[in-house]
């Protein structure tokens, strides 16, 4: 591979990033062909992008950002590394890597979770998979933040409603005390 086309690869990757707030870095070495393009193709079917790419060119398009990706690529950029990213939810990348290992059976476990980033937060381990497959994503947080704030409104105007007839009844009675 010349320099052009490793700077070309750089570029690219680095553009990738800089689209997708949320990417993981899986190792699934040992896989035959069959299986990587099952892989990538329920991620493709699942809206999540898997590429495979050399250690060097990922650590040279993360410097190419803005924040500091240093523990990422000294944690997780050793051995086979392929990229899932992920545009609009960040717990995407790991229910796929999830449901994929389940489909090929309980021992399996690979591809292997090597590291992440979400929103240039880094979290690195495969201890940690499951915790990310468990994150609410920002469109989950907001419904949630919607419904909490939409509560005490509905609550009230539903109180209002229900008691409409007791306040009129309770008003209409100490009308006719006072008349009395």
């Amino acid at each position: 591979m010349t320099r052009e086309e490793k700077k070309q690869i750089i570029d690219g990757l680095t553009e990738k990033f800089k689209e997708n707030p949320f990417f993981y870095i899986t190792d699934a070495s040992g896989f035959d062909v069959a299986t990587v393009n099952s892989f990538r193709r329920m991620c493709f079917e699942k809206g999540v992008e898997y590429k495979v790419y050399k250690n060097t060119l990922i650590s040279k398009a993360l410097e190419n950002l803005d924040a500091d990706y240093s523990e990422l690529t000294e944690g997780a950029l050793k051995g086979f590394s392929g990229i899932m990213f992920s545009k609009e939810t960040n717990n995407l990348p790991a229910k796929v890597l999830l449901e994929f290992r389940k489909k090929r059976g309980k021992k399996e476990v690979r591809p292997v979770f090597k590291g992440a980033a979400i929103d240039t937060d880094i979290i690195l381990g495969e201890e940690n998979l499951t915790m990310l497959s468990n994150l609410k994503s920002k469109e989950e947080l907001l419904s949630e933040l919607v419904g909490l704030l939409q509560s005490p409104a509905m609550n009230l105007l539903s109180a209002l409603q229900s008691g409409q007839n007791n306040i009129s009844g309770v008003l209409k009675t100490l009308e006719e005390r006072e008349g009395n």
